[in-house]
């Protein structure tokens, strides 16, 4: 079933296409790219955003297969609006507040290790809010199809998504501390509109 576009995003595609010729990226890396701007209206993410074309791929062949996708909190979940599959979001468990606790680890980081548990190796991790779950997700080699791994902040956003990179992991990012839940949730949209397609 083909997506309906409303007029609105349809309009505010056409804008930021007028502003910034994105053409010459590759589709993927293109769709993603679009979409993190349309949904954050910040152009910056043209030059700031990090992503690799086979990732994408990858990541974009792993949702069609069924992959779980992962999410650290759940105003990046509430974002994703073609799922299509249960998301998993262990955040606010109790057992994730008793794990926290009991090991002294962030629920966020704590969440990733109960996720982890759950999903396995080749899940789509989004990661949109706590840099704590990037750096745990990165630290437990979760083998994954795709990280997303976009959160913000001026406590170790930047840090987190620099070791990301340097992770070797397949992977999108961006430089600096500005990211967050809906800009995260846009990246994974754009390949699961992809994967209708």
């Amino acid at each position: 079933m083909s997506r309906v576009v409303h007029p609105i995003e349809a309009e505010s595609y056409r804008i930021l296409r007028a502003r910034v010729d994105l053409s010459h990226l590759p589709p993927l890396t293109r769709a993603v790219t679009e979409r993190v701007v349309h949904a954050s209206a910040d152009l910056d993410y043209v030059t700031d955003l990090v992503c690799a074309e086979e990732a994408l791929a990858a990541g974009l062949a792993a949702l069609r297969a069924g992959a779980p996708i992962v999410t650290d909190v759940w105003m990046v979940a509430a974002g994703i609006t073609r799922a299509g599959r249960d998301l998993v979001c262990p955040v606010a468990e109790p057992a994730t507040a008793d794990l926290a606790r009991a090991a002294g680890l962030t629920r966020s980081a704590a969440a990733v290790r109960i996720a982890y548990q759950r999903v396995g190796a080749g899940a789509v991790w989004v990661v949109g809010c706590a840099p704590t779950a990037l750096v745990e997700l990165i630290e437990l080699a979760v083998a994954p199809a795709l990280v997303i791994g976009l959160p913000v902040g001026f406590v170790g956003a930047a840090e987190s998504k620099a070791a990301l990179r340097a992770s070797g992991l397949p992977a999108v990012s961006n430089v600096g501390e500005k990211g967050g839940s809906a800009v995260a949730a846009a990246a994974v949209n754009a390949l699961l509109y992809q994967e209708e397609e």
